[in-house]
């Protein structure tokens, strides 16, 4: 079963970036893309993807804010955030907003499609998935 993810992120480079990596995959297909987190938003509704990859820093709604919403919308759409600076936003905020896991953009190529086949993998399992750091 091919898994559905959204991506979400305001430069079109990196879009392409994270589409090209993943359409390496056959059983991931990028179902939408997003360039802000009211965009997001919608694309969520609009395209129920089973993940949403969402940069952090982005006009109009960043990401903490977009990932609340789409949580408390559709709490079966799992989260990933990438982002440049991990240090960004504390630990805490992200369990708090419900993202699963979190890759650093500066390491896509190496740890984004291992952090989506680990997050989509404990979907398919009833046991609480924690937040991981990749």
């Amino acid at each position: 079963m091919s898994v559905r993810i959204l991506i979400v992120d305001d430069h079109e480079a990196v879009r392409r970036g994270i589409r090209s990596l993943l359409e390496s995959r056959p059983d991931f297909s990028v179902c939408g893309q997003a360039t802000d987190g009211i965009d997001a938003i919608e694309k969520n509704r609009e395209l129920r993807p089973d993940l949403v990859l969402m940069d952090l820093s982005m006009p109009r709604m960043n990401g903490i804010e977009a990932t609340r919403i789409i949580r408390q919308e559709t709490p079966q759409t799992d989260v990933i955030i990438i982002t440049q600076n991990l240090s960004e936003m504390p630990r805490a905020q992200l369990d708090e907003i419900g993202a699963k896991a979190f890759v650093s953009k500066t390491k896509l190529v190496e740890d984004l499609l291992p952090t989506i086949l680990a997050v989509s993998n404990a979907g398919r399992r009833s046991s609480p998935r924690p937040l991981q750091p990749i």
